[in-house]
């Protein structure tokens, strides 16, 4: 398989932050800057990691099926999280997931027609003093009104 040359410069430098014998412990972080490049986690990409890592196919395919932020489809351009966790839930986060859902059409998962958005309900991300809280990519957002969720899809729905 082959990656970008950035993507292979960022796992050589992963790789030798590990002592010898221990490159396992970049599996996770491989998996996610793979995913990212690629669009998601494919038999072809699970072996190549593995071979990096040491590890069977069996073995990372375990780790894949163990963590939710790997995944196995592609996701949208834009991946737009909502937590309903305790805090984000007392600040109407149901509501708000329950918009996002309505707006975009779309369920837990699910990716929009055009492939641009893609919406996940997610348990906490650790944003609680800010709740509710919102995801989309690497951005958080934070004490997002359903008038804000509104401005950042349609904002979402114009990018390039």
């Amino acid at each position: 398989m082959t990656f970008s040359p950035q993507l292979e410069s960022r796992f050589e430098t992963l790789l030798k932050s590990y002592p010898p014998g221990r490159e396992r412990s970049a599996l996770v972080p491989m998996l996610l800057y793979a995913q990212d490049e690629v669009g998601s986690i494919t038999d072809e990409l699970i072996e190549e990691i593995a071979g990096r890592v040491g590890l069977t196919p069996s073995q990372v395919n375990e780790v894949v099926s163990y963590y939710s932020m790997l995944r196995r489809k592609p996701l949208g351009k834009y991946h737009v999280q909502i937590c309903t966790n305790i805090s984000c839930l007392l600040n109407d986060g149901d509501k708000l997931w329950e918009h996002a859902c309505e707006k975009l059409g779309i369920g837990n998962k699910e990716v929009t027609a055009d492939g641009r958005i893609s919406l996940e309900e997610v348990e906490c991300m650790g944003a609680c003093s800010w709740a509710p809280a919102v995801q989309v990519n690497y951005d958080f957002q934070h004490f997002v009104t359903p008038e804000k969720l509104d401005e950042l899809l349609e904002s979402l729905r114009k990018k390039a």
